[in-house]
């Protein structure tokens, strides 16, 4: 089955009211969140820094009190929200097929 399949449901199959009426605005939704969303992760992505650290590799020394206390630092709490943004984007992509596919009547 093809995503335009998907997008525009069969006239021939039957569907429960609350699926009818709800999904135009439950589609919506989650569009305009995955649109946010999206904004945010380019927005997280482009903050943080690269990770190469090219005087660890000339000096030898790993465990700096930096290393040790990352999640604290400004850069760690961004890390952590690209994580937190992407596992939200994932969810929110997969209730989208999982409903589309309901609309369109393949699941019951």
């Amino acid at each position: 089955m093809n995503i335009y399949a998907l997008m525009c449901a069969d006239e021939n199959v039957s569907r429960a009211t609350w699926v009818v009426e709800s999904f135009p605005i439950i589609k919506i939704v989650i569009m305009c969140m995955l649109l946010l969303l999206s904004i945010a992760m380019i927005v997280l992505v482009l903050m943080q820094k690269s990770n190469n650290n090219g005087s660890a590799a000339l000096t030898g020394q790993t465990d700096t009190f930096y290393s040790r206390n990352k999640k604290s630092t400004l850069q760690g709490k961004i890390k952590v929200m690209t994580i937190v943004v992407a596992v939200a984007m994932m969810v929110l992509c997969v209730t989208f097929m999982i409903l589309s596919q309901i609309y369109a009547g393949t699941i019951a």
